[in-house]
């Protein structure tokens, strides 16, 4: 390896090749990008604003556009410069700081939904306890745990990808620096990259995938218990959103990283890594937010206090 020369810059691929599909994209990722953006800030002002949404489950739905807006704006934007510049390029230092902010933020909300999750059990399985249990240090430690667990995925993951060496092949087909991308590009064995990516998310993932799991078996089994249809559907009304999101965020994510390599394609990779990087994050808002009735209240309230909005 000492003839090589090493790579310092990765060529970003991105959704397509054909400038006029390159503006069509630029344009309808900026529409969802400030529709994300805007829309989850809105969000965090009312949850503020208004007291009745003082409550567990609102904690963590306003925390949760805030995750979002970051993850949104660890990835987007570097799409929409890609689109308009000439030498579509990124450094490898940049490659992997973003690869931290995505595995940071990416293990951050997989956590808060989860925490979502036990919210939505203790309010079920057990009401009369429910203030008592969710009251506002244990919210503010579920969402401090989530945040801390995503940095020590993220630190463990960039610490050895700050190891490899890169002296061969430098394109990264898909739009934004994941792990899996750049250990192909490595010239250098990657076995050690390997497992720590597979144990970090059985560590992680996966024990955030059982702990909305056993939530949701207990708040199924109870609620079929429910004898009247009306009070069955009222209790489930919060969590279906819920599980929509959840569903689509693991679905796409496992697929992405679980799927052998022989059912690999360009295309198939992009079609994930869109929906679990960024459709989601918009979908977070329509389904998760704006369902609830309190919050589209609220958010009513909010955009009437603007003028220009009147």
């Amino acid at each position: 390896m000492g003839n090589q020369t090493e790579v310092i810059e990765c060529i970003i691929l991105g959704l397509s090749s054909d400038p006029q599909m390159q503006i069509f994209l630029f344009m309808v990722l900026s529409v969802v990008y400030l529709i994300t953006l805007l829309a989850n800030m809105v969000i965090m002002l009312a949850r503020r604003a208004d007291p009745h949404l003082h409550t567990p489950m609102h904690f963590f739905l306003s925390h949760l556009p805030f995750v979002d807006i970051c993850y949104s704006s660890a990835i987007v934007p570097n799409v929409l410069v890609h689109f308009l510049a000439e030498h579509k390029t990124i450094s490898v230092n940049r490659c992997i700081a973003q690869l931290f902010f995505i595995s940071l933020l990416a293990a951050t909300e997989i956590f808060i939904l989860s925490a979502m999750s036990y919210d939505h059990y203790t309010a079920i399985c057990d009401p009369l306890c429910y203030m008592n249990i969710m009251n506002k240090g244990i919210c503010v430690q579920l969402v401090s745990g989530a945040w801390a667990i995503g940095f020590i995925d993220a630190l463990l993951n960039t610490v050895f990808a700050l190891k490899l060496h890169f002296c061969g092949p430098n394109q990264i087909s898909l739009f934004s620096c994941e792990l899996p991308s750049l250990l192909q590009l490595s010239c250098t064995d990657t076995f050690t990259n390997q497992v720590v990516l597979l144990t970090s998310a059985v560590a992680f993932g996966w024990s955030s995938f059982l702990l909305t799991l056993i939530s949701y078996i207990h708040i199924i089994s109870t609620i079929l218990r429910i004898r009247s249809e009306e009070g069955r559907h009222k209790a489930f009304s919060p969590c279906s959103s819920h599980l929509i999101v959840v569903g689509l965020l693991y679905l796409t994510g496992f697929l992405q990283y679980t799927k052998h390599s022989s059912v690999s394609s360009v295309v198939l990779d992009e079609m994930f890594s869109i929906q679990y990087s960024i459709l989601t994050l918009m979908l977070n808002l329509i389904i998760c937010s704006l369902k609830n009735k309190e919050v589209k209240t609220a958010v009513g309230k909010t955009l009437g206090k603007f003028k220009f909005l009147k």
